[in-house]
């Protein structure tokens, strides 16, 4: 999943640590065979390869992640949206093809009509997802190692594991303690992000998911252009550096680290305080830290984050 996967307990039972860490892995491994846009034959690939003319049976694993990104879509507005997979091979962050080229807006203006998750339609009795228009492309790269997380952390509980860390690039899960305390996570600097933590917090039980401009990017006259992108315009979404949510759901908190990113600071902590169980930290594009109501006695400002374009 384009993502280092790192696994830790404390317990003082090693043989059933590393089996359910062994199995936790196969389990990202058999997901990603599954929701990957780039190994041939996964079922998001026969999705998009089958785009506006049939539904194509696929698995209730990806049926259901689709199912979670159409709650979230729902509840930003459409600011995430996993058919925005019909923009992402003309902005090039990965590192095999990038390039730091801009697209021309003709060639983004071509593509916005194929953004649309209202018109992914997922039939659980047949067993099916079909993209509706011809030329849509489905990518889970905003939900699906949060759902990894969530299987992983299944597995981990079914071995009698209690005090446990998941962490799949920035989707994080911690159950239990670490040394009889909560699991203490450091949140990035956006701007130095191999640095220091500009804030800590402190989490037992929960999810941590974090979507930032500094992942995938290049920058280019001054200006950063990012992977995040708003399906509204095509472009880098703008008003965010960081966003970190915190909930009992990693697959919720994924989608939504991306689609309060995309809503900008305002807008996505107001939707953080509407929704139950599920708290936030924001880094604004203008550098400003914003702490959701449920978070202001847990985290911990160690100093302010570094400014830079």
């Amino acid at each position: 999943m384009g993502s280092d996967l790192r696994l830790s307990a404390w317990t003082d039972d090693d043989r059933t640590a590393n089996r359910a860490f062994d199995a936790a892995a196969r389990e990202f491994e058999r997901l990603d065979a599954l929701m990957s846009v780039w190994r041939p034959g996964s079922d998001v690939l026969r999705i998009n390869a089958a785009a506006g003319a049939r539904a194509v049976p696929v698995s209730a694993d990806v049926r259901d992640a689709l199912r979670v990104a159409r709650q979230v879509s729902e509840w930003t507005g459409g600011a995430f949206d996993v058919t925005f997979g019909a923009l992402s091979d003309i902005w090039k962050f990965d590192r095999q093809d990038q390039d730091d080229s801009l697209p021309s807006p003709d060639a983004i203006r071509a593509r916005l009509p194929l953004v649309d998750y209202r018109e992914i339609e997922i039939d659980d009795r047949a067993g099916t997802v079909f993209a509706r228009r011809k030329g849509m492309r489905v990518h889970l790269g905003g939900i699906g190692k949060g759902y990894a997380v969530e299987r992983a952390a299944a597995i981990l509980r079914r071995a009698a594991l209690h005090d446990f860390l998941i962490q799949a690039g920035g989707d994080l899960y911690v159950a239990g303690r670490k040394e009889g305390r909560p699991w203490r996570l450091g949140i990035a600097d956006p701007r130095r992000p191999d640095g220091p933590s500009f804030a800590t917090i402190e989490l037992t039980d929960s999810t941590f998911s974090t979507s930032g401009d500094y992942a995938r990017f290049f920058l280019k006259d001054g200006i950063r252009y990012h992977h995040i992108l708003d399906p509204s315009t095509g472009q880098p979404a703008r008003g965010c550096r960081s966003v970190t949510i915190v909930a009992d759901s990693p697959t919720l908190a994924d989608g939504l680290s991306t689609g309060v990113f995309v809503l900008g600071p305002r807008a996505g902590m107001a939707l953080i305080e509407r929704l139950p169980h599920v708290e936030g930290v924001i880094v604004s594009a203008k550098n400003e830290v914003l702490v959701s109501s449920g978070l202001k006695d847990k985290v911990t400002l160690i100093a302010p984050p570094h400014d830079a374009p």
